[in-house]
């Protein structure tokens, strides 16, 4: 069988940079204790590296103060805390329909406890209006919380006219990073972002398990867990200071060790290059799939201000089985189906055909990868015609 072609980078990177694996694989095997916990000297060396990643992320993120860099476990864990622990029943919330589950999911259940929630759609393009936010302001919105790049369509957001206007207003704004983090540019201070959270799996070609946020200073986030915290110990509630605010026992130091190692080789191959080079290749992606009869695909017109993030659909086949045809007879890893954002599907009306079809471009693409998809989905459309 000729070698798997994947395509599903925007669910998670693969494969990742050599340097990630043999860093981690060293890291582990010589400093895989428990960091900042004692005076030993592995464990020192440890926490260093854990620091040194925290500094390197805040810098990523044009963070001012490292220290309010706190590492999760994904993009998952960081959203649930920024948002259970900035609204409380009686708030008002604005988000967009745009939004993953781990924004969608909590939300909802605010929702059903006295949080109201609005939802600013996207436009045909697959675009919020800035305008749309301000619109929606009340005295007791206590919270914008917004997709940067969508894992659905790949639109990348208006995000530094939605800041500045959340910041006339005086109203926190929060950043879902998940796609955006190691593609485009993530500056919380240009952007006017009070809080960005990040998953290390994605497009910063890490392991999974490792994540985070940033919390600009000024910004706080109500404690909702507690924990250790390897400082204090005799302290009887959990520590306010950051970064352990939002920090809970040990971290997955195995995580920042990848973490580490994957946002290094982004920063020495440059990450206008490394996104170029995707987008030269969902370009290619986009003009070969538009000139197939009965391929039907979803705000993919203009590909500025985008991510290579690429939904279809084949007329006369549902999403599920060409994703199960390009397995197994083409080999070629995509992703099918509502992609966890229901509400992106209800707007492009996908969800009536149970999703779309998504490939996901990565940095160890090649032109031959995208040759070879193209003729893969021709191949079915002209099955699906007959």
């Amino acid at each position: 069988m000729s070698k798997l072609i994947y395509m599903d980078n925007g669910a998670t990177s693969f494969p990742k940079p050599p340097e990630v694996y043999d860093f981690m694989d060293h890291f582990y095997r010589n400093f895989g204790v428990n960091p900042g916990r004692s005076g030993y000297d592995l464990c020192v060396e440890t926490g260093e590296l854990v620091e040194n990643t925290r500094k390197m992320m805040a810098r990523f993120f044009n963070g001012a103060d490292p220290n309010r860099l706190c590492f999760g476990y994904n993009s998952t864990d960081a959203l649930n805390l920024i948002i259970f622990g900035m609204l409380k029943p009686g708030d008002h919330a604005v988000t967009t329909t745009l939004e993953h589950n781990s924004v969608l999911r909590p939300l909802y259940h605010l929702s059903r406890a006295g949080v109201e929630v609005d939802h600013v759609p996207f436009d045909k393009g697959g675009f919020v209006d800035p305008d749309d936010f301000s619109k929606r302001f009340k005295k007791n919105t206590k919270l914008v919380i917004i997709n940067q790049a969508s894992n659905v369509i790949g639109t990348v957001q208006p995000i530094k006219e939605i800041g500045r206007r959340c910041r006339e207003h005086g109203v926190p704004l929060a950043i879902d990073a998940s796609q955006a983090a190691g593609k485009v540019p993530v500056d919380i201070e240009d952007a006017f972002v009070d809080i960005v959270a990040f998953t290390g799996h994605k497009s910063l070609l890490g392991p999974t398990g490792i994540g985070g946020l940033y919390v600009r200073e000024g910004i706080e986030i109500r404690l909702t867990r507690a924990g250790g915290t390897g400082v204090r110990s005799a302290v009887r509630t959990h520590l306010e200071e950051y970064p352990y605010r939002l920090e809970y026992g040990t971290l997955n130091v195995l995580g920042v060790a990848g973490l580490h190692a994957g946002l290094k080789w982004i920063l020495d191959k440059g990450l206008e290059s490394v996104h170029q080079l995707e987008m030269k290749l969902t370009t290619k992606l986009r003009d070969g799939l538009k000139g197939i009869d009965g391929v039907t695909m979803y705000c993919q017109d203009n590909l500025a201000d985008h991510i290579g993030v690429l939904p279809f659909n084949v007329t006369g086949m549902e999403a599920m089985n060409v994703g199960t045809i390009l397995d197994v007879d083409h080999n070629i890893a995509c992703r099918t189906g509502l992609h966890c954002a229901p509400l992106v599907h209800e707007g492009l009306g996908t969800d009536k055909v149970h999703g779309a079809v998504r490939f996901g471009i990565g940095p160890f693409n090649t032109e031959e990868h995208i040759d070879t998809a193209i003729g893969a989905v021709r191949e079915i459309a002209e099955m699906a015609r007959k």
